[in-house]
């Protein structure tokens, strides 16, 4: 049970789960890629993002797997939007993609109604004249395990003309009515055989059941058929409680088609599935390794180019005003104020790169601002902003625009905690401050890529009116950014945001911007790496 003290508001965690109906179709010869964004109205009523689904393709009646969570306040007017598009293309920008209508309602009325279905809007608010979305709201237990289980299967039915099947799994947990089932998970499929063993896969309980035990869980087995309707080969019931209670012991489930149970009177199963394992996993929070003892690495990159203008002219992005903060101030102070409590000593070393140095006027593209490269740390963040105009003074600006250096600075570090310490004892963000076009685009690629493997983060903020698509691409929220030979990042690391797109906001609204994904990146990365809190503790 949720309790409060006087500073401190009653919140309850509530999933969100979204399908969509007869959504318009925006592409030629198939059907629309539908994906739904899910944004926030803040305090100063600007809207920003909080989560968004899986995008499904070739589907005008989307059921979306992936839920979005947020805490929900009783006393507040969380006001949500709920827009659908059409996505065509691997950026995570939402600009170029086809727009499929949205609705706005407050997270009070979804919880009211638990399950909520609108007609989908234009952005001028008028009816889109096609398309709805279903809106359906549960509480999560607070709770943060997770299950590791593993399935197999012997004699499912033959659904191939020319082989046998190409059976997969689905998992579905139950709704608000007895017929309504929410998808959570799918396998994956395993070619013409009927004695499948699919790959172990971990869920959260969240998403599995809503952290309730006895909830009913429904397993359908499907051979799959590419270009039509997948075949149902049977399905059946069953329970976390069960999958757990069952631990390492091997148990097993009919597979049953109600159609052909219905129409043969002989007829048994469709199959046998069974679950090899059950292990429960304990699900780190990033708390939990914060309290623990993780400690906060902070990093600042800054781009000393000519592009930014002469420093002595009131028109250069690095012109001091000591009254009016130019726009490099005010993000390393926005980000940097709060990132500063995570880490204990609070010295952060400051980079700058594109500039002629002191004291023989070379370009360097990795040099320390207070010019002390055995020594390059700040103390504190208003250090680091000492540092900076004492910097702007002293170098040339010059070029060309190469940040790839500085990321392969910090990941040197981030690589040798990570091979120093077994357990996840220190996590680093790289703040990236830069005007313009990166020069050395294919190079940074290639070290956002292996940054990817460690423990960091890089958030780049883009300073000034330049184009700024580079950026938006290195961002890659759908996980589609690959290293010039083809490599893939293991994970999205990089958060991107124009800093022009905050220039009537507060400093806390660009702070929350660009750090809202650090910590799913951090408990990610170490739960990935089975790596503990240095000290387990429990809120």
């Amino acid at each position: 049970m949720a309790t409060t003290t006087a500073n401190v508001p009653l919140a309850t965690k509530v999933e969100i789960r979204l399908s969509c109906k007869h959504l318009k179709n925006k592409d030629v010869g198939s059907k629309s890629d539908p994906l739904a964004v899910v944004f926030q109205q803040d305090s100063r009523k600007q809207w920003i993002e909080v989560g968004r689904t899986e995008r499904i393709k070739n589907n005008l009646n989307p059921v979306f797997t992936q839920g979005i969570t947020f805490d929900y306040c009783f006393e507040e007017v969380q006001k949500l939007r709920f827009s659908v598009y059409d996505i065509d293309n691997s950026t995570a920008g939402l600009n170029d993609d086809d727009f499929l209508g949205e609705t706005e309602l407050t997270l009070g009325q979804v919880v009211s109604a638990k399950k909520t279905e609108r007609n989908l809007q234009t952005k001028s608010g008028k009816p889109m004249g096609k398309g709805t979305i279903l809106i359906d709201a549960e509480e999560v237990a607070d709770i943060n395990d997770a299950l590791i289980l593993s399935f197999r299967a012997h004699n499912l039915d033959k659904k191939d003309v020319m082989g046998k099947s190409d059976p997969f799994l689905e998992f579905y947990k139950a709704g608000h009515n007895p017929d309504e089932w929410h998808k959570v998970h799918v396998t994956e499929v395993i070619k013409n055989t009927l004695k499948p063993t699919w790959k172990p896969f971990k869920i959260d309980l969240k998403k599995l059941c809503n952290g309730d035990y006895d909830k009913k869980i429904k397993v359908m087995c499907f051979d799959h058929d590419e270009g039509s309707a997948n075949d149902l080969i049977g399905e059946f019931y069953t329970s976390a409680r069960q999958f757990i209670e069952n631990g390492k012991r091997e148990v097993e489930w009919e597979c049953i088609n109600p159609k052909k149970k219905a129409k043969k009177k002989n007829y048994q199963n469709s199959g046998l599935i069974f679950l090899r394992s059950c292990e429960v996993k304990r699900v780190y929070t990033f708390l939990d390794y914060i309290l623990g003892g993780c400690q906060i690495n902070f990093t600042v990159g800054i781009d000393f180019t000519g592009s930014n203008g002469d420093p002595n002219e009131e028109s250069s992005l690095h012109f001091i005003n000591l009254e009016s903060p130019n726009q490099y101030t005010q993000a390393i102070v926005s980000v940097g104020e709060v990132i500063q409590d995570y880490d204990s000593d609070k010295l952060f070393p400051a980079l700058g790169f594109g500039a002629k140095i002191p004291p023989n006027g070379t370009v360097s593209h990795e040099f320390p601002i207070n010019f002390q490269p055995n020594n390059p740390f700040c103390a504190g963040i208003h250090g680091i902003v000492a540092a900076y105009q004492s910097c702007i003074r002293q170098v040339s600006l010059w070029g060309p625009t190469n940040v790839a250096p500085i990321i392969n600075h910090v990941a040197k570090f981030a690589h040798a905690a990570l091979n120093e310490n077994k357990t996840a004892s220190q996590y680093f963000i790289l703040l990236l401050l830069t005007d313009g076009v990166i020069t050395d685009i294919y190079e940074t690629r290639d070290a956002v890529v292996k940054a990817s493997h460690l423990p960091m983060s890089i958030i780049i903020v883009g300073i000034g009116e330049a184009d700024f698509t580079d950026m938006r691409m290195l961002d890659g929220d759908d996980g589609t950014l690959k290293s010039p030979s083809g490599e893939p990042t293991a994970r999205d690391i990089v958060q991107f945001v124009p800093f022009r797109d905050f220039k009537q906001a507060s400093p806390a609204q660009l702070a929350r911007c660009v750090l809202a994904e650090v910590p799913k990146q951090v408990s990610e990365y170490f739960e990935k790496k089975d790596l503990s809190p240095p000290v387990l503790h429990r809120l």
